[in-house]
């Protein structure tokens, strides 16, 4: 019997129409007196504008429309999915699971559904499970979305962290195989790490108690995301037999351009294998690495047969990697 294997056969994502460049965001704080500008935004981090829900938007909206993509490039239907997975932060509720709410806006009915909470290493956190179900015989096909509404959990008083996030979905679609597409993954977490980013608030008795909104130790998470994505895709590589150098796709968690340029010198790999989307899109967390590996796809950029190298880190603090033959 042939060993079973999982690869990924679609992609798809989805971008809210409002895009909101750094001088409209800039004059928008000023009327609240908070000051910057699209100098200080991009020398800092690269991020030139940002997508953003209209009230009334969901992340199951979001993630509804990103699968319909993904399904459609997949050459599948809802009802082909035994496994959905939404990797989220910003749930449409405390429950039930943004997944089952995108399962009954796709119109699936039977397939387990659920939510993974890795903050931005969602998407890999959700990836590296819907492999293991493949591998294991308990789902033929997979869809596996990243999605989030950031601006609803943002502190538009705090310019150190409202200018740096946006909203959007991601998804693939995932199938079993016999010949090797998810290669090597690994996940990991110190949660000691907790307060350098957080959103510490909760809804207690009807009301909310604590802060409900982002809170980040910029400088904390810049050295530990550096550190520990550097470790991560040497091991994983490793791990899946090969060398960074035949990797010919990096898509790491697009937070900060700044953190990918000194990812890249960290592991000899030039920028010209880096997928960047955190420009355009901000930080999505959960939906930044589907977004990207979307565009790049689509593009022709990533092309069947090449090694994609994607990562995560977040809030957890987390981290992991994945290595997918494309």
């Amino acid at each position: 019997m042939s060993l079973q294997f999982s690869r990924i056969i679609g992609t798809g994502s989805y971008l809210p129409p409002t895009v909101v460049s750094n001088d409209e965001l800039a004059a928008r704080l000023a009327k609240d007196g908070i000051e910057t500008s699209d100098e200080w935004i991009v020398s800092r981090t690269g991020i030139r504008q940002r997508h953003l829900v209209a009230d009334g938007v969901q992340t199951s909206d979001l993630a509804t429309a990103a699968a319909q993509r993904a399904l459609a490039a997949a050459n599948k239907t809802p009802h082909d999915t035994a496994l959905l997975i939404v990797a989220t932060s910003t749930p449409d509720f405390i429950f039930p699971s943004t997944a089952c709410t995108v399962q009954a806006k796709l119109g699936n009915q039977g397939a387990a559904a659920f939510d993974v909470q890795a903050v931005c290493s969602g998407f890999v956190y959700a990836l590296t499970t819907a492999d293991s179900f493949v591998r294991a015989g308990r789902a033929r096909c997979a869809l596996v979305i990243g999605a989030e509404v950031f601006s609803r959990i943002l502190d538009w008083r705090d310019r150190g962290t409202c200018v740096l996030f946006g909203d959007g979905a991601g998804a693939v679609v995932l199938e079993a195989s016999e010949q090797p597409g998810i290669q090597a993954a690994q996940l990991h977490a110190d949660g000691s790490l907790t307060n350098i980013l957080c959103v510490p608030g909760n809804v207690a008795h009807g009301q909310v108690t604590g802060d409900p909104f982002l809170r980040m130790d910029g400088q904390a998470v810049f050295k530990q995301a550096v550190s520990v994505l550097e470790k991560s895709a040497r091991e994983t590589v490793a791990q899946a037999g090969l060398t960074i150098d035949q990797i010919d796709w990096l898509i790491p968690h697009q937070a900060n351009l700044r953190i990918l340029s000194f990812l890249a010198k960290k592991l000899g790999c030039s920028m010209d294998k880096v997928v960047v989307t955190v420009d355009q899109h901000a930080n999505t967390s959960a939906a930044s690495v589907p977004l990207a590996l979307d565009l790049a796809y689509r593009d022709g950029r990533i092309k069947p047969g090449h090694e994609v190298l994607m990562q995560g880190v977040g809030g957890g603090f987390t981290w992991g990697s994945v290595v997918a033959r494309m």
